[in-house]
């Protein structure tokens, strides 16, 4: 029997984690990770709510249940990133930097405190092989699978990790919930950035950041119309331009269909804007990345992998044209659909998630 302490959330997937191991005869304990300090009395960040729903968890499941307080890690090594590059023009993914940072690392460090011999979280993901060749694969059920978000990590933190849940469909999951009356089997999936919760993205920025209103304007330079500030905006945007009734130049492409943003100038402090899904200013054959991290060795130059440019994306053909210790160079078949700067490159040959690293700058399709 080896003791392994499970990271608890409140929710279905990490009750159902715990439940699992437990079952099988571990000496499980569970342990409840607050990062955030600042809105526990709002009712849009429900972290009280969230430990109560712990604790019955642990109840019904029949383990002890510790709350650690990670507050000063996830505000130095992710937010702090993620306002910095929301300042540069870019548009981060700190669930990416969370995973990496705090859930095996700090999270992973008190769990090996605690004398864990392994970590478990309720992702749906899969690994496979020993250190140092351990390999991290997509789950089984595809809709749910979230290696997209783990490729930053390294050999030593997937080394002490399981993911119970990496061979189940959801629908099992919650159908295992209820089967064992854990009290979350119909609770909703959490969504959104995990410090600010369900609440206007917008408004929450503004606590931390200035507004900067400038111009929406096509590519031709015509203004659209005003925009409150370009950390508000990210690269596909359909929603909240304030511009939708507004139709492009006569005979332009894209006439009559909606509005998308299409890229930002920083020193002008301008939106562009471009009508239709399809403009080209949307799509792009090539994109480099840097910052990258890779699970185990890294991939080839002149070979061909598969690609996610964002989570909830088909896998996309490309190759490798160049690889350095520092930068990638990507090439798809297909134009991809806005390549956003700030969002992470994520490669796989065949099922296996190889690493990635940030985009920074797309070559649009013409």
């Amino acid at each position: 029997m080896s003791r392994i302490v499970v990271g608890l959330s409140g929710g279905v997937d990490s009750a159902v984690t715990a439940w699992l191991l437990k079952q099988a005869g571990h000496d499980v304990v569970g342990v409840f990770m607050k990062n955030w300090e600042a809105d526990d009395l709002e009712d849009d960040c429900p972290i009280a709510q969230d430990f109560r729903d712990v604790l019955d968890i642990a109840e019904v499941i029949g383990i002890e249940v510790e709350l650690v307080n990670f507050s000063r890690e996830y505000q130095d090594r992710v937010f702090a990133y993620f306002l910095a590059e929301y300042r540069a023009g870019r548009t981060p993914n700190p669930d990416v930097l969370c995973n990496a940072e705090i859930k095996f690392k700090a999270f992973l460090d008190h769990a090996m405190n605690l004398g864990a011999e392994h970590i478990a979280t309720g992702h749906y993901a899969r690994l496979e092989g020993e250190s140092p060749r351990r390999r991290l694969l997509k789950a089984a059920d595809a809709n749910k699978d979230q290696s997209y978000f783990l490729y930053r990590l390294q050999q030593h933190q997937i080394a002490r990790a399981l993911f119970p849940l990496g061979e189940l469909p959801k629908p099992q999951v919650r159908e295992l919930a209820r089967q064992a009356g854990i009290p979350v089997a119909e609770k909703k999936d959490s969504t959104g950035i995990c410090f600010i919760g369900e609440r206007p993205f917008r408004e929450f920025l503004q606590r931390y950041m200035p507004i900067e209103p400038g111009d929406m304007v096509t590519p031709e330079g015509r203004v659209m119309g005003r925009h409150q500030g370009l950390m508000y905006h990210t690269l596909g945007q359909r929603k909240g331009l304030g511009i939708g009734g507004v139709k492009a130049e006569e005979g332009s492409s894209g006439e009559g269909e909606p509005w998308f943003v299409a890229d930002k100038n920083l020193e002008r402090n301008e939106l562009i804007v471009v009508q239709g899904h399809d403009h080209p200013r949307l799509l792009s054959r090539e994109l480099s990345a840097v910052d990258l991290s890779w699970i185990g060795l890294p991939p080839q130059a002149g070979r061909r992998y598969s690609a996610k440019t964002r989570y909830r994306q088909q896998d996309a053909a490309c190759e490798v044209k160049t690889i350095t210790d520092a930068t990638l160079h990507l090439c798809f078949d297909q134009p991809q659909w806005a390549v956003t700067p700030g969002q992470s490159v994520v490669l796989y040959d065949g099922p296996v998630c190889l690493g990635g690293g940030i985009i920074q700058a797309h070559a649009q399709f013409n």
